[in-house]
């Protein structure tokens, strides 16, 4: 078993020149309310969830982006209310939500 059972990672990178990249979309704002949350519903912890940032993920273009392992699942998301559904549905229930698939 792995020390999680679940880990979310947020693309939270900034490119240069005016590029596309899921900073422009409050990535990081977005990421530390979706750590407080899952803290907050007790699911993080060793055997449970990890949130974590993580550099450019390589697909701006589909962004802002996450992806859960070990499901290997990518998300894009628009605001608060998609995080909570993927908190929600993914993390706490195991369903992959489809409308936010990528």
């Amino acid at each position: 078993m792995s020390y999680y059972q679940r880990h979310i990672f947020f693309c939270c990178n900034q490119r240069e020149a005016g590029a596309r990249c899921c900073n422009d979309h409050d990535a990081q704002g977005i990421r530390d309310y979706a750590k407080s949350r899952v803290k907050e519903l007790k699911l993080s912890g060793p055997g449970k969830v990890r949130v974590n940032t993580a550099g450019c993920l390589d697909r701006c273009d589909e962004g802002p982006v996450i992806v859960v392992y070990p499901e290997g699942v990518w998300y894009t998301y628009v605001d608060r209310d998609d995080i909570d559904e993927i908190i929600t549905e993914h993390l706490q229930n195991g369903r992959i939500v489809e409308r936010l698939r990528i």
